[in-house]
């Protein structure tokens, strides 16, 4: 019997720090083995966000971690800075998430190549 899972192609596996390329070609997989959150404040958060992110913000970010995801798990984060982001998930690391990846650029580098964002204040057009 051919072995065919040699056959099927994998997404490359997640980096430290990724481009908002990276998350794009894995969206674009279809692998929903992922989970994307930003630590920002939920205002800016409702301002404009990735497409499926989720609000953690940092103050709050381990615990709702600690009830909503898998220490397994893949995650994506961004936050207003760089730095942000880095401190989110060292935090995330040290309290034993084992797949953390920190979105360069967060938002806005997600929305300067045109990849879709969400609002809660957008209003649908009628």
């Amino acid at each position: 019997m051919p072995n065919f899972l040699g056959l099927i192609p994998i997404p490359p596996p997640l980096q430290a720090k990724s481009l908002v390329y990276d998350l794009k070609d894995r969206l674009d997989w279809g692998d929903p083995a992922l989970t994307i959150i930003d630590v920002r404040e939920r205002n800016l958060f409702n301002t404009s966000r990735i497409t499926g992110a989720i609000s953690m913000p940092a103050s709050e970010l381990v615990e709702r971690a600690f009830t909503a995801l898998e220490l397994c798990r893949d995650i994506y984060l961004y936050g207003e800075t760089d730095e942000e982001t880095a401190e989110a998930a060292e935090k995330l690391r040290s309290a034993g998430y084992e797949n953390v990846s920190e979105i360069r650029g967060g938002v806005a580098a997600w929305k300067a190549v045109g990849f879709p964002i969400e609002s809660i204040l957008q209003r649908p057009n009628i």
